[in-house]
This record gives C-alpha cells, structure tokens and sequence, in this order.
C-alpha cells in the first residue's frame, strides 16, 4: 500500500517548506535597492517586502517602516500577500490531512485503503498550497525585473531581488516535492 518511509520524508520535507514560506512572508527583504548606474552612493540599502519597508544605513542602523494603509498599496502587492497567506493556510491544512493519513500515525488505522487516499489527499492540498506560493513569487518577481528593465524607470529607485523572495521560493518548492512524495507513496 504506502511505504512509510517516504511518508516521512515528504511530510518532513512538507513542514520545512511551510516554515520557509512562512520566514519568507514575514521578512522584509523580497526586493531591495539596486545599486545600477553610474552612482557609487551606497550608504543607504533599501528593501521592500510584503508588510513593510526598511532603510539599512552604512552605520549599521535599520530602520523599518510599516505599510500604513491597505489602500495605497499597490494591487500586485496585495495580491501577493493573499496568495502566500492562502498558500500558508492551505498547505497547513494538507500537512494537517496528511498527517492523519501516513501510515506511522495510528489515526483509522482499521481502513488501510481509507488511510492511504486521506494521506493522498493530503498530498494534493499541499500541491495546492505550493501553486499558490509559487503564483505569488513568480508574480512579484516578473514585476520586479519588469520595474527593473523599464527604461522610465530612475536608476536611483531599481529594485532587485532579496533574500526572503528565494526564501518563499525554496519554501514552495520544499511543498511540492513533500506533496509529491506523499501523493507518490499511495499510488495503489
């Protein structure tokens, strides 16, 4: 029926990538300043992420500010923050399902079959909740480097992309391949 271990490996695969999405939708760091152009100041990085923006000084001083209001922000962007959220509570609920299913756990243990569909199952909500992170990212990132390239852009305001964007990414994709492996064990 199931091979329990790769239920494990997916699972824990599963839980690392839900932390990730989860650090990467917090941090602050999903664009940052690009130092482009013909300008040697550099005194001040600035980043962008989903909640809030933050000025890191030469000196070693941070300071960030959050987002004021909802409604001056940019569609993208709240878009974005509701597909890694949907994404975050989707792939908690698969892993949640998943648990209930894998073979190690002794929940319905009396119906084999109904056990391996439930960790099946599982699986494919947390494919669901990978999409969703991955069509965040993805989305984010094409409006950076469009942002970027654009010739009417000034070379004093190019973002490029931060740390907690290829965080969120390696996140998604952790789900999908514990979302794959659990979908895989149970193939009968």
């Amino acid at each position: 029926m199931a091979n329990s271990g790769v239920q494990l490996i997916g699972f824990c695969l599963s839980l690392v990538g839900i932390i990730g999405l989860i650090v990467g939708t917090v941090l602050p760091q999903w664009k940052m300043s690009a130092h482009v152009g013909d300008s040697i100041i550099t005194a001040v990085a600035t980043y962008q992420g989903l909640w809030m923006s933050c000025a890191f000084q030469s000196t070693g001083q941070l300071q960030c500010k959050i987002y004021d209001s909802v409604l001056q922000l940019d569609s993208s962007l709240q878009a974005t923050r509701a597909l890694m959220i949907v994404g975050i509570i989707i792939s908690i609920a698969g892993l949640g399902v998943a648990c209930v299913g894998m073979k190690c756990t002794t929940c319905g243990e009396e119906n084999k079959v109904r056990k391996a569909r439930t960790a099946m199952t599982g699986g494919i909500i947390l494919l669901i909740g990978a999409l969703s992170a991955i069509v965040a990212c993805s989305w984010f990132a094409h409006n950076v480097i469009r942002a970027f390239y654009n010739p009417y852009t000034p070379v004093n305001t190019k973002f490029e992309f931060g740390a907690a964007i290829f965080i969120a990414w390696g996140g998604s994709f952790l789900d999908v391949l514990g979302g794959a492996l659990l979908v895989a064990s149970c193939t009968k």
